[in-house]
């Protein structure tokens, strides 16, 4: 017998009936036009058992819904209010008022947000409100005029920011619901199970067009080592895990089909290694390492939870002639211990001012980001982005507040900050500063495969992407070892050696270098389509 406290048929039938006919109404224009719903079909969805609600909430939703929009900055420069169509209420202004409540050195401030035409009874909008000194957030559920305070400005940096600039506004486009929901969907992208993979999967499946074709067995190669040689390239993707969610979200943001990277070496008495700059270290350190291949491989193979999906991309004999084992191997010792690259991670994605950033993301959402890690953990945000945003304005020992004011003193903008490039020369305060692809286009440069060209390329702004694009690999597939894609039936332009799914890389191997390489490439999914030597 269920229990008592169970739906009845007879209100299941009725709330079925109820969103069948809210659905019918609320889809027709005419009908929409005439008449407020009451109750959107969205509204109702959570009333339903979870088994039910939750696929169509996954159909109507995405991981990227957690991402806010920005919809304007209200100052006292505007002239007049800015205005704009929220997610529940349609018609939305807002204005900022100075005013000293409290009576200190520089005062505070109302910003004042009026919102009206809500599109029904039940919704709401959440929003999030920033300086680059504080963050605060809100929703609204009423149709009225609502305040947010601003007691006291920080300083007289905030308080002339603020007077010229304003105060910046993000909609959280997908509600309360819609947003619980993302957390929901973004939540496994992370976890390392099962439900965890299968969310990763979906996500780049989705949101990339990565298809994950599963391969016929083996799904681990029966390497023979003397095939590999000083050079050839490793890419690597995680799919499940911590690294697993970060990749996937990188993968996203840049077109790479491949999150990590690593490259073989020999010494000079010919034993193989592999070099990697992201190796996690006993203490949760991530440094440049160099590993004997046995040690690398077992480790992928035996230890590595993130289920690894492994290519070897070999170079070509032509450019294996030129490779300069000696200056590879002495540039490789020179970074081992080293932290990873953190430094100049985001600068390798982001080139443009506006031709990066997957919607709903832009400048103003990394600017506001970047306040809310400034303020919570502000060691990590000086390891991540101060100094090399301090590097980019000539500037030294600027935190973020005080970077941003900078760079809007100078006429400038922070959009436009974040997109000039990075150099290969410049030294941070913990040594040079190499991502995973960045360490091994470095050993290409020393090893001299970039020829001429390598003082007008910057390898710190590449992204994996970029590297397996260069037209520096194997194209001839009778050459590939014996082993090479062992078993599986499409064979591969390079050599998959873990992995589940068909590994792919989309313009693998089909770009000759040139000056000023991938400093000025959009990235915009799901085609991420640039124009030639960008």
């Amino acid at each position: 017998m269920a229990p008592s406290s169970s739906p009845s048929p007879y209100y299941a039938i009725t709330t079925i009936i109820t969103i069948i006919l809210t659905l019918a109404c609320t889809h027709n224009p005419k009908v929409q036009a005439a008449f407020k719903a009451p109750i959107l079909p969205q509204d109702l969805l959570p009333l339903l058992p979870a088994q039910i609600s939750w696929p169509i909430l996954r159909t109507l939703r995405s991981a990227t819904d957690i991402l806010p929009t920005f919809v304007g900055a209200a100052s006292l420069s505007n002239n007049s209010d800015i205005s704009w169509k929220g997610s529940c209420f349609y018609e939305n202004t807002a204005w900022l008022e100075l005013h000293n409540k409290t009576g200190s050195e520089f005062g505070g401030g109302t910003l004042h947000i009026k919102v009206s035409n809500a599109h029904s009874w039940t919704c709401m909008d959440l929003y999030i409100f920033a300086t680059p000194y504080r963050v605060k957030w809100d929703y609204y559920f009423l149709s009225r005029e609502h305040k947010v305070e601003f007691d006291e400005w920080e300083g007289k940096a905030e308080y002339e920011y603020v007077k010229n600039k304003g105060v910046a506004i993000f909609l959280m486009e997908s509600g309360m619901l819609g947003t619980l929901q993302a957390l929901w969907e973004v939540f496994p992208l992370f976890t390392n199970t099962g439900w965890g993979e299968n969310a990763n999967l979906a996500f780049l499946e989705k949101n990339m067009g990565a298809k994950f074709e599963e391969r016929a067995g083996p799904w681990v190669t029966n390497v023979t080592i003397d095939d590999i040689q000083s050079g050839d390239f490793l890419a690597i993707s995680k799919i499940r895990g911590l690294w697993g969610g970060f990749e996937t979200l990188e993968k996203w943001a840049s077109g790479a089909y491949a999150g990590h990277s690593a490259v073989c070496l020999r010494d000079p008495e010919g034993k193989l290694w592999v070099g990697e700059s992201g190796h996690e270290d006993e203490e949760g350190n991530n440094l440049i390492v160099l590993l004997p291949w046995d040690e690398w491989w077992s480790y992928e193979l035996t230890k590595d939870n993130t289920n690894p999906h492994i290519a070897l991309l070999p170079l070509h004999p032509e450019l294996r002639a030129k490779f300069n084992e000696t200056a590879a191997w002495e540039y490789a010792q020179s970074m081992i211990g080293l932290p990873y690259g953190y430094h100049n991670l985001i600068f390798s994605w982001i080139d443009t001012i506006d031709g990066n950033y997957p919607p709903p993301l832009d400048a103003h959402l990394v600017a506001s980001v970047m306040t809310v890690w400034n303020q919570l953990q502000p060691a990590y945000a000086a390891n991540i982005w101060n100094e090399a945003l301090n590097k980019r304005l000539g500037t030294q020992d600027l935190d973020l507040p005080e970077i941003m004011v900078e760079v809007e003193r100078r006429g400038s903008s922070f959009a436009q900050l974040l997109t000039i490039p990075e150099q290969d020369d410049w030294i941070y305060v913990d040594g040079k500063s190499t991502s995973c692809v960045a360490f091994i286009l470095e050993m290409y440069k020393e090893a001299g495969l970039f020829g001429d060209l390598a003082n007008e390329i910057q390898v710190t702004e590449f992204t994996i992407k970029d590297a397996y694009t260069l037209n520096f690999f194997e194209n001839n597939m009778t050459r590939l070892p014996k082993w090479c894609n062992d078993g599986d039936t499409v064979k591969l332009p390079f050599c998959q050696l873990t992995g589940k799914y068909r590994m792919e890389l989309p313009g693998y191997n089909t770009i000759e270098p040139y000056a000023h390489m991938a400093e000025n490439c959009p990235s915009m999914p799901p085609d991420y389509l640039r124009p030639k030597y960008c």
